[in-house]
């Protein structure tokens, strides 16, 4: 029988092999002054992240970030006074965010590693957090017990999954669906074909809520990105002049006004309970 889990792995290893989130179109080249200039149009369009990572709390805690990507959240962990470790499931992003330590004289302890089998003893963290990347690896379920593992009784997960009921999932159903005359396919299809890396998911708030057992959720909030309000350029695979006319005409004050809880992002703050 073939192993889809493990197939989608690899795709998902493969593709941000290819370039680490953002890298293509926000880092103009790999010195210090190409790194700050990428961390700057990050939090341009994410500025929900400083809050949510609370990056300057956490001094002297034990932090682990799943997913370095380019390093931006992981700098500011670093420079917020946190012992630091970080794991990404690529050598690439791992490469990126050990120069920009360099470059910037900070200090991680930052290693390739898998979301599903985290490299770390039980009860090992105060502070777990990751951002847009364990709706990624085919067993999110998984992840999130991991995080579970490794984190002290009463540590805390920030983690941020996608939200299925987003316009962002809309537009790419609209796309990838109706415009080919299949609009029978399912918001999940969408998001595991067409939104990202292969295998990609995306919950509602009740799934979500259902992926942390174990924990005392304190916040659930799902809120606009710059995807959704298309204030920015596409993401690495979404391009074309049928986007730019998108751009040109999106209602975003409305969208603002009427709809401001239907964007791509969730951020769930947990504890861990004791066992």
């Amino acid at each position: 029988m073939r192993d889809f889990s493990s197939d989608y792995k690899q795709d998902e290893k493969a593709f941000w092999e290819a370039a680490s989130c953002g890298e293509d179109l926000y880092l103009s080249s790999r010195t210090k002054e190409g790194y700050l200039s990428q961390s700057a149009k990050r939090y341009e369009l994410e500025p929900e992240i400083p809050g949510f990572a609370e990056f300057d709390k956490h001094k002297g805690q034990r932090v682990l970030e799943i997913g370095v990507g380019l390093g931006a959240d992981h700098q500011r962990w670093a420079e917020g006074g946190a012992e630091l470790y970080g794991v990404d499931l690529t050598q690439r992003a791992v490469e990126h965010t050990k120069r920009r330590f360099e470059l910037m004289g900070l200090k991680s302890v930052i290693q390739v590693g898998d979301a599903e089998q985290l490299p770390f003893k039980d009860g090992f963290f105060d502070v777990v957090y990751s951002w847009g990347v364990l709706m990624s690896t085919p067993d999110t379920p998984k992840a999130i017990r991991e995080v579970r593992r490794v984190l002290k009784p009463g540590g805390t997960a920030k983690i941020m999954l996608y939200h299925k009921y987003s316009f962002v999932g809309y537009m790419l159903w609209l796309r990838y669906a109706l415009l080919r005359g299949r609009p029978l396919t399912s918001l999940l299809d969408i998001y595991m074909n067409y939104l990202e890396s292969p295998g990609t998911k995306a919950y509602s708030v009740p799934e979500a809520r259902a992926l942390f057992p174990g924990y005392d959720i304190q916040e659930i909030k799902t809120f606009l990105t710059h995807g959704d309000l298309l204030t920015s350029d596409a993401g690495q695979r979404h391009r074309g002049p049928l986007l730019n006319v998108a751009r040109a005409i999106w209602p975003r004050p409305l969208i603002r006004l009427l709809f401001p809880r239907m964007g791509l992002f969730m951020t769930i703050r947990a504890t861990k309970r004791s066992d």
